[in-house]
């Protein structure tokens, strides 16, 4: 069995003993799926290039919806990354490796389940993750990782290495878009298998070609978030 197998193989076990990561109630709570691809007109460079702009269209899409969150992205490729050099190269990256959680600056995050402090850094370019805080787990012999992007700064206040977390606890925060990488509030919620080198930071994008690599280190946040089920309204 590979790796990534066995990981939703163990975390199948744990469906509905897991924390909520934000605040959400699936009975009163409604969510939007957010489409971020091409496809969509709303997300021209005009837009996504202005960030009080994107950030107008974001609380839009909300309100028209009248959803408390966004949520959408796991393998999306999205062109909006031309906005910032951080996702130059070869071969640009635009293949989003989590998935975004879009809401209010501010708004408390969790941990799913019982963990450890890996790494946590403020990577503050221009379209980068701002303040990020990684998470270390363990499943009987299984590790895996899950890195939080887009945090308010005081997130990182008071927090050391290998800092034990326990579950649910409330252990970071949305952040607004000076400390969150300049983006409209929202959290970047990807898992990894293998920190391959890491601390404070792992690519949350990647290019074509490496799909297939970051597709097996990466599964799908949703196994943990547990919320795109609740995405019942698109727009």
């Amino acid at each position: 069995m590979d790796r990534i197998t066995n990981f939703y193989e163990r975390m199948a076990t744990l469906q509905g003993n897991m924390a909520a990561v934000i605040p959400f109630n699936s009975h009163t709570d409604k969510l939007v799926a957010m489409d971020f691809t091409e496809k969509n007109d709303r997300w021209q460079e005009a837009v996504v290039n202005n960030v009080q702009l994107f950030s107008e269209n974001v609380q839009q899409v909300l309100q028209k919806a009248n959803a408390r969150y966004g949520i959408g992205g796991y393998l999306e490729y999205r062109s909006i990354y031309a906005r910032s050099r951080v996702f130059d190269g070869t071969e640009p990256r635009r293949i989003h490796l989590g998935i975004d959680v879009w809401g209010e600056a501010g708004t408390p995050v969790m941990a799913p389940i019982a963990g450890t402090v890996h790494s946590y850094a403020f990577n503050h370019a221009y379209g980068d993750y701002g303040a990020t805080i990684i998470l270390q787990h363990q499943i009987e012999e299984l590790p895996f990782y899950i890195l939080y992007g887009h945090l308010a700064f005081k997130s990182l206040q008071n927090i050391t290495e290998g800092q034990y977390i326990e579950q649910g606890e409330n252990f970071a925060w949305l952040g607004v878009a000076e400390e969150n990488g300049y983006w409209p509030p929202h959290l970047h919620f990807q898992l990894m298998l293998n920190m391959e080198g890491y601390k404070g930071d792992y690519p949350g994008v990647c290019a074509a070609h490496q799909l297939t690599h970051y597709a097996q280190n990466c599964p799908n946040p949703d196994v943990i978030l547990q919320m795109q089920r609740y995405a019942m309204v698109d727009f």
